[in-house]
């Protein structure tokens, strides 16, 4: 308890200077509450963030890859992407290792041309953000992925949290706007590609001319492209 008291207490003392170096730092001391915990994580190198960060850290190690939270870590964060307080909305927080990924061959041995032969090296196609959703998606199948973001990371882990939702609770069926998940046809869609990380690994956040092979799907185009369509005669 005197611990997260100081970790609090560390938290408004460095408000209290921004608020002090107002004129220097752009910093509009009339704001929400929710605008000084954005403005905080806005400054992560600053001391206290530093500290929050890595006492945090180690916090996440010791615990499970997949672990439910009470509340969000980053407030503002979580209700800019669709949280609320309230029954029905759930927070898991994912820990997701770092770094590229190996092609899953025996002894390295890649059968194929020379071309095709790496082993290491290779990266996903997908964000780590957008694998921590999957992770989620999978181990909870009776909740829907609304949306998620990053909290921390370390050498060897990134760690995001993620937003979830009950399509089951009375509390999200009747709110008109949130119930539009209720529908079957967004199952898993963490899955397919349909949430804000999935988009952006799909290449669907560009818009105009330089971007039209990737609608509505870079395979889809290239279907099109390739495909000889010739009228019959019957």
């Amino acid at each position: 308890m005197i611990y997260l008291l100081n970790q609090r207490y560390m938290i408004i003392m460095d408000i209290k200077f921004m608020c002090d170096l107002e004129p220097f730092s752009g910093v509009d001391c009339a704001m929400g509450a929710y605008k000084y915990v954005s403005e905080l994580w806005r400054k992560k190198q600053s001391d206290v963030m530093r500290f929050l960060q890595r006492v945090r850290c180690w916090e996440y190690r010791q615990q499970p890859s997949i672990v439910r939270l009470t509340r969000p870590t980053r407030p503002d964060k979580a209700r800019r992407l669709g949280y609320k307080a309230k029954q029905g909305y759930v927070i898991y927080r994912v820990r997701v290792r770092r770094g590229g990924r190996k092609r899953p061959v025996p002894k390295g041995i890649v059968y194929g041309k020379p071309t095709n032969q790496g082993v290491t090296q290779l990266k996903f196609q997908r964000s780590k953000r957008s694998v921590a959703e999957e992770r989620a998606g999978r181990k909870l199948g009776g909740l829907r992925v609304l949306n998620s973001y990053w909290v921390n990371e370390d050498s060897t882990y990134k760690y995001f949290e993620i937003i979830l939702v009950d399509v089951a609770h009375s509390a999200i069926r009747n709110d008109p706007r949130i119930n539009w998940l209720c529908n079957p046809v967004h199952k898993h869609r963490e899955l397919r590609g349909l949430t804000s990380a999935g988009k952006s690994n799909r290449g669907l956040r560009g818009r105009g001319h330089l971007h039209h092979k990737a609608r509505p799907s870079r395979r889809a185009t290239w279907k099109r492209n390739n495909t000889l369509s010739l009228r019959r005669y019957r």
